[in-house]
């Protein structure tokens, strides 16, 4: 951070407004990051934004040294900035092609954790069994059967086993397999087949449905030592044949997966979703410039990190292409963005709909501004890939998912691609967990996670206090990727947390 001072924090030098650390009443007196002081001209909330130079009406507005938005009226020194004096800016980005390239340093070379070794070479980070459904009128069913494997003990004799989770949804028949809402789904539930965290499978359809639970596994390449199990509920005599039968697969389907066991394995196998929810004005400056920090310090390992939310990385992407490897990697990230506009205009939008109105609370404003602090997540490394929606994420280092905003649809994609961990970034306190992948929560502010630390595991809102700083808090985060891909419980696991929040990003007709 360039300039700090205790009511305050500026970005960069030339930006045109700071960000307030408490609530500052119209008359305080201020100090300047910069030197000299002023007086604050209308009430700031904390987290939200003040002048600390005039802007003209029509004038862009700057923060983190890029345009957040142009002024729509006269902005005074000490005023408050937010949606009744700034909106868009839709000047268009210059977009260059792998200009600022960098190699981050192997700080954390040979660093290890303990995690489940698999015979396709990857590494879990868990050991669960999935009920995955093909169909959403499989999905009371799955419900029911992983239930009977819920609760404190009900899994007491089979300590190796993380648990037995259902993977429901609301799709499945009614649509074209071969359409581009059939594929999504089809990627997205043969990614969690195969994905590293899960040591068996019980596959359970209707047997009807257009996407056959056949379909789900058939030459996927399952690792050597996965149980898999294929169900219809049609064929199994209907639903309480089915749950009855099924118990007795899963049963007989502990034993075997029981026997895994976690052997010290090299950093460079985790792979790293990044995520942000309930985002605030400290969003950008604590919790996603740490976890950028952690991101880096595991791609410097040999790791795997990848950043999502198209539609949050819109008016921040030329910042992204500059990293790109390689001028088609950044080429297929406008070509993402340039569908969502397609595809928001055709629903009657446009993509600056977004900030939530929790996030302008927060103090963010346009969607330039929030673009520009969740970009952080993705640290300073390379871009090195760019997935479409649950692609298989195959290429070490720093990469990019397309996928929606909407935070449970977002991770479910990361998860599918084959994230094995979740970082979770929020200023105003979303809940969320990622089964079979656990999900790390880390508050952007320390009132935030004062009332809700039960629901989060790591308070960045220090740095913005003054007693961290973003490097500190960084390897914090990536000192708790080590320990929960070893097996520490996450806040969102110890509550049970992930089952609900797999949601598959649904596209196309239904008929």
């Amino acid at each position: 951070m360039t300039g700090f001072v205790p009511d305050m924090v500026l970005l960069r030098p030339d930006d045109d407004v700071a960000i307030a650390t408490r609530d500052l009443a119209a008359g305080r007196r201020l100090s300047l990051p910069g030197g000299g002081a002023t007086e604050v001209a209308t009430t700031v909330p904390r987290g939200h934004k003040i002048a600390v130079r005039t802007v003209a009406t029509g004038a862009q507005v700057r923060k983190y040294g890029q345009s957040i938005g142009r002024a729509t009226a006269a902005i005074a020194l000490g005023e408050h900035v937010h949606t009744h004096n700034l909106g868009m800016d839709e000047t268009e980005r210059a977009h260059e092609f792998g200009t600022h390239r960098v190699h981050v340093p192997p700080i954390m070379a040979g660093r290890t954790f303990e995690g489940y070794h698999r015979g396709d070479g990857r590494v879990g980070t868990r050991n669960f069994i999935g009920v995955i459904t093909s169909v959403n009128c499989s999905a009371s069913s799955a419900r029911m059967i992983a239930d009977q494997f819920r609760g404190p003990r009900a899994l007491d004799a089979y300590p190796n086993v993380d648990g037995v989770m259902a993977l429901t949804h609301d799709s499945g028949c009614g649509l074209v397999p071969a359409s581009e809402g059939g594929q999504v789904l089809l990627r997205t539930l043969r990614g969690y087949a195969r994905h590293p965290n899960f040591g068996g499978l019980l596959v359970l359809g209707l047997g009807c449905e257009m996407i056959p639970v056949t379909a789900l596994v058939e030459n996927l390449g399952l690792p050597e030592g996965m149980v898999v199990e294929t169900m219809t509920i049609q064929d199994s005599g209907g639903i309480r044949a089915t749950v009855r039968a099924a118990v007795e697969k899963i049963h007989a389907m502990l034993e075997v997966v029981d026997q895994a066991r976690r052997a010290p394995a090299d950093v460079s196998h985790l792979v790293l979703g990044l995520n942000c929810g309930g985002s605030d004005g400290y969003s950008g400056i604590t919790a996603n410039p740490a976890l950028g920090y952690a991101s880096d310090l595991l791609v410097g390992a040999g790791g795997t990190s990848v950043l999502a939310e198209t539609p949050e990385v819109y008016g921040a992407e030329h910042l992204l292409t500059r990293r790109a490897v390689r001028p088609e990697v950044g080429h297929k990230l406008l070509e993402r963005i340039d569908w969502w506009k397609d595809y928001a205009a055709a629903g009657g939008g446009t993509l600056d709909n977004n900030p939530s109105p929790g996030n302008k609370a927060g103090g963010l404003t346009t969607i330039l501004e929030k673009s520009l602090g969740a970009v952080a997540k993705g640290g300073t490394a390379e871009l090195r890939a760019v997935y479409e929606y649950a692609e298989p994420i195959a290429t070490p280092g720093f990469g990019f998912m397309d996928t929606p905003g909407y935070d449970p649809v977002s991770v479910t994609g990361l998860v599918a691609g084959g994230a094995t961990v979740v970082c979770f970034t929020t200023g105003r306190g979303s809940v969320l967990g990622s089964k079979p992948a656990p999900t790390i929560k880390l508050a952007t502010n320390t009132e935030m996670y004062e009332r809700m630390h039960e629901d989060m595991d790591l308070n960045c809102g220090r740095i913005v206090d003054g007693t961290a700083t973003v490097e500190e808090v960084g390897e914090e985060i990536f000192e708790a990727i080590v320990a929960v891909a070893s097996g520490r419980k996450s806040v969102s696991e110890e509550l049970d947390l992930g089952q609900d929040e797999f949601v598959p990003w649904q596209l196309g007709a239904v008929t």
